[in-house]
C-alpha cells in the first residue's frame, strides 16, 4: 500500500471549514464589518439612558426623559445593520442615516452612549458608504491594442500640424 492516492490534507472538507469558507463568500459579497459596526453602535445608545448602577447604598441611575428616543435610535440602527448585511443594495441610504443618527444621538442619548455609539455608528456607516461591490475577475488588456485615433495622434496623422 502506497499513500501516493491518498489526499494531502484529509480533514480540509471537514464541516468547521466548509462553514468557514461559506462564510468567508457570503462576508465577501456585503459590506459586513459596516453592519457589524453599526449593529454595535446601538448597544451603547440603547444601554445607557436605562443604565442603574449600585454601588453599596449608592444608587446612580442614568435614567433620562430621552429614553424613549434613545429606543427608537438604538433599533433603527439594529435594522440598519440588518439591512447592510442582507440588502447591500442599499448600503448608500443605510450608511447615510446611520451617521445622521449616530451624530444625532449625541443630544438625545447621554452624549451618543457616551460617544462610543455616535463613534461605532459614524464608522459603519462610512464604511457602508465607501463599500462597493466586486465586479468579477479584471480582463486583461494587451498593451498593444491600441485604437485607431490613438495611434493616429501619436504618428502626426489626421488632425496634427
Amino acid at each position: 500500500m502506497t499513500s501516493a492516492a491518498a489526499p494531502a490534507h484529509p480533514h480540509s472538507d471537514s464541516g468547521f471549514t466548509r462553514i468557514r469558507r461559506n462564510f468567508r463568500a457570503w462576508r465577501h459579497t456585503r459590506p459586513f464589518w459596516a453592519g457589524l459596526l453599526v449593529l454595535l453602535a446601538a448597544a451603547p445608545i440603547i444601554y445607557f439612558p436605562y443604565f442603574n448602577l449600585s454601588l453599596g447604598a449608592l444608587s446612580v441611575a442614568m435614567s433620562t426623559t430621552a429614553g424613549a428616543g434613545s429606543l427608537v435610535i438604538g433599533l433603527t440602527l439594529i435594522v440598519l445593520g440588518g439591512l447592510l448585511w442582507f440588502q447591500p443594495v442599499i448600503r448608500f441610504f443605510a450608511g447615510c442615516v446611520a451617521v445622521f443618527l449616530g451624530v444625532l444621538s449625541l443630544p438625545i442619548s447621554n452624549f451618543g452612549g457616551f460617544f462610543a455609539g455616535t463613534l461605532l455608528a459614524a464608522t459603519g456607516g462610512l464604511l457602508a458608504l465607501a463599500w462597493g461591490p466586486v465586479d468579477g475577475p479584471a480582463q486583461d488588456i494587451p498593451d498593444d491594442t491600441v485604437t485607431a485615433s490613438a495611434t493616429d495622434d501619436r504618428q502626426g496623422g489626421r488632425g496634427s500640424e
